[in-house]
């Protein structure tokens, strides 16, 4: 059902800024409010609300009005010819609507997403370039506020470059705030918790580029010491560069900062009108958990645009990858030295004997993952190239189709054919990306015709064209290229090392998942995640759509793989906690991520990752605070069943959870997967226990989380 009432007003083009100046325009939803006006210098700003209206204060005989979540912000953009929006202008119309409307999303956290919103229109024109236009567009939520600037078709603006946009986000205090860097290049850090004036990143080793010392990423998770919840992201990002955050440790003001292009101009876009920019996009709540359950952002996407979406399957995997990470294997398949005196003949090489992606060793994953219903299987290092490429910025080094001479595709085909799994393609670009770009066509033909229907993509290095960065414009624009040219070809998509996600999911809903953080990876080569990174994420990266964060590792202390390498490297969680990922780190594509044989250890502990669906009816947060904790229960599509996921920080948690979610009437078994006795992240990281209980929808299940522990459960019908 959809609803749209509307309502237009204009103003003469003569006198209207100094009277909006004085009347702004306004608009509201339940407790979010917006107020736009022209600013003293007819610059438009803008301003956001969050509490009861003036009519409640006066029913309820309270005092305090609504609080300030953005004081008044400034909006605009500068052009490369000197005549962009940032002012002065005048504002010559606007118009309300009010939509109510309902959709259901291919697959997802819940079967039905209501769309609510209340819109303002605010046309403005520059009386300085020849009275170009430019409209700004608001949705009012129940839960927030996201905006854009859109610039219609019109003569006298048809090209343009975009030389800065100057949105602002004033906060009225100094919040606490949860943030890593802003590097153009990379989303891979670790969250810093501090004040905003205390925002530095000078300290923090950059992964690839170095970032301003107060420049920051999006999503930005904020908290007022009055109870409020603030997060800062964008939505729908399309041939647009990401946006940054320039954080005023002074007066606790955010102004937007575009990634620039390769020229050196500092040009951030190119576009010809009619034309948008993303939405900016402010979720606010008085509590945690309405931040998680908010679909603010996924709203201000567009719907889906491919038309016949039954072949997009979510779906678990396992693969050869893990034991790379943990050095029992190499993606590469000869030796640097062997390669340059082999050249270009791949059959003359000499096997280093360390090769992961060889046919028995893949046959030994399609065999587990066809005696645990696990659909998928993927494969790394399985193609020429891996010898070449490391830090050379190399132009041709993969083509996406010659496996190394021990990969046998055709009988892998065969093999994984008859047990009924899908071997799962590996694209590794060296972001060479126009390399990549040259080479799709062959490369999606290639995985057709031998039974592949998904691909994980990746852009480690620096970017060729030169110069680009994975979050500019060109880059954006190959992403969404990509998630286009995957569908047409009837494939699924996993990026990794891209822009972090806007909610473009609901529109390629093929493009199912991406890294774009750090993931559980980095436990295995680095300082690893600290337990508390796992209750932050949900805050931050996963607000813009799902992780592929690759869960599961059972063998928490790595050195037990290789101790040469690994020595004093773990998972920085309890096994118990690993399990818990695979509900409060959603994803359509969950990775089991381990060894099999690690898990052939502990089958009775795997079986709730066997369990445990991907795609859900229902969501709901039970309890959460970013940092801290999280308990995320879900119902499986079309099932009557339940599966609860608990997490905590470096500290231990008692947790008392009520199971009214259960239909009542109804007894359920439920096996809970908890810290065993004594379990700690780093002195016991793989105690657990097992244990089941019959309960109802008035139970009340009491759960212990070890230092960085967590709990899974999975709730059955008793028949």
């Amino acid at each position: 059902m959809k609803r749209i009432l509307l309502a237009v007003g204009l103003l003469g083009a003569g006198h209207c800024a100094h009277a909006q100046a004085a009347s702004p325009l306004t608009a509201r939803l339940d407790k979010v409010s917006l107020r736009v006006a022209l600013g003293p210098d007819r610059r438009p700003t803008y301003s956001v609300f969050y509490g009861p209206n003036e009519v409640s204060l006066r029913q309820e005989g309270m005092v305090k009005g609504p609080k300030e979540v953005i004081k008044p912000s400034r909006l605009g953009l500068s052009f490369a010819d000197g005549n962009g929006f940032d002012g002065p202008l005048v504002m010559v119309g606007s118009e309300t609507k009010d939509v109510d409307e309902t959709w259901q999303p291919v697959w997802g956290e819940v079967k039905s997403i209501r769309n609510h919103y209340q819109q303002l229109t605010v046309h403005l024109r520059q009386p300085a370039a020849d009275g170009r236009k430019m409209d700004v567009v608001f949705r009012v939520f129940a839960d927030g506020v996201g905006f854009r600037y859109e610039f219609p078709r019109q003569t006298r603006l048809q090209y343009f470059t975009v030389q800065d946009e100057h949105t602002e986000f004033n906060l009225p205090a100094n919040h606490k705030a949860f943030w890593i860097p802003g590097d153009y290049d990379s989303n891979e850090y670790t969250y810093t918790t501090s004040r905003l004036s205390e925002v530095n990143t000078t300290p923090i080793e950059p992964i690839q580029q170095k970032a301003d010392p107060k420049r920051v990423q999006t999503p930005l998770m904020l908290k007022s010491d009055d109870g409020l919840y603030v997060n800062i992201h964008e939505a729908a990002l399309v041939n647009y560069p990401a946006m940054f955050l320039n954080v005023n440790t002074q007066t606790f003001g955010l102004s937007s900062q575009l990634v620039p292009d390769a020229t050196g101009t500092g040009a951030k876009a190119y576009l010809q009108a009619p034309e948008h920019t993303p939405w900016r996009t402010i979720v606010v709540a008085d509590n945690a958990p309405a931040v998680l359950a908010s679909k603010l952002i996924l709203n201000l996407n567009e719907p889906s645009k491919v038309a016949e979406t039954s072949w997009i399957k979510p779906q678990k995997f396992v693969g050869v990858w893990w034991e790379m990470h943990v050095n029992r294997a190499s993606w590469n398949y000869a030796d640097t030295s062997n390669i340059k005196l082999a050249g270009t003949n791949w059959n003359a090489l000499k096997n280093n004997g360390h090769h992961g992606a060889n046919t028995a060793n893949v046959k030994r994953y399609i065999d587990f993952a066809a005696a645990h219903h696990i659909p998928g299987v993927l494969v790394e290092g399985w193609n020429v190239g891996w010898e070449d490429w490391a830090n050379n910025w190399k132009e041709e080094v993969f083509d996406f189709v010659t496996p190394y001479p021990d990969f046998d595709v055709d009988e892998l085909q065969r093999y994984a054919a008859g047990k009924g799994v899908k071997l799962i393609m590996h694209h590794e670009t060296s972001s060479s990306v126009t390399n990549y770009e040259r080479r799709q066509d062959a490369a999606y033909r290639f995985m057709q015709q031998h039974g592949y229907d998904a691909v994980k993509t990746g852009y480690v290095g620096r970017i060729i064209p030169r110069g680009e960065h994975h979050d500019g414009q060109w880059m954006v624009n190959h992403y969404v290229r990509t998630a286009q040219r995957t569908a047409d070809s009837r494939i699924m998509v996993d990026m990794h090392e891209s822009v972090r996600p806007t909610g473009l999911h609901r529109t390629y809903p093929n493009w199912l998942a991406n890294e774009a953080a750090r993931g559980n990876e980095f436990n295995a080569w680095s300082s690893g995640n600290p337990p508390e990174h796992e209750t932050i994420l949900p805050f931050t990266r996963l607000m813009g759509g799902p992780m592929d964060y690759t869960p599961g590792i059972f063998q928490i202390k790595l050195d037990d793989w290789n101790p040469a390498r690994n020595q004093c490297k773990q998972v920085h969680t309890t096994l118990a906690k690993q399990l818990a990922l695979y509900v409060t780190m959603y994803s359509p594509l969950q990775m089991a991520a381990d060894l099999p044989e690690a898990y052939n250890q502990h089958l009775d502990a795997f079986q709730f990752i066997e369990d445990v669906p991907v795609d859900w009816d229902d969501t709901r947060i039970l309890a959460a605070e970013p940092g801290d904790y999280l308990t995320t229960v879900r119902k499986a599509k079309g099932k009557d069943e339940w599966y609860l996921g608990a997490i905590t920080d470096e500290n231990a948690r008692q947790q008392a959870v009520k199971l009214d979610f259960l239909t009542p009437g109804q007894r359920y078994e439920a096996i809970i997967y908890a810290d065993g006795k004594g379990a700690d992240w780093q002195k016991n990281p793989m105690a657990y226990r097992i244990t089941k209980q019959t309960v109802t929808s008035k139970s009340v299940l009491k759960l212990q989380l070890a230092p960085g522990g967590g709990a899974a459960v999975s709730f059955k019908p008793v028949k």
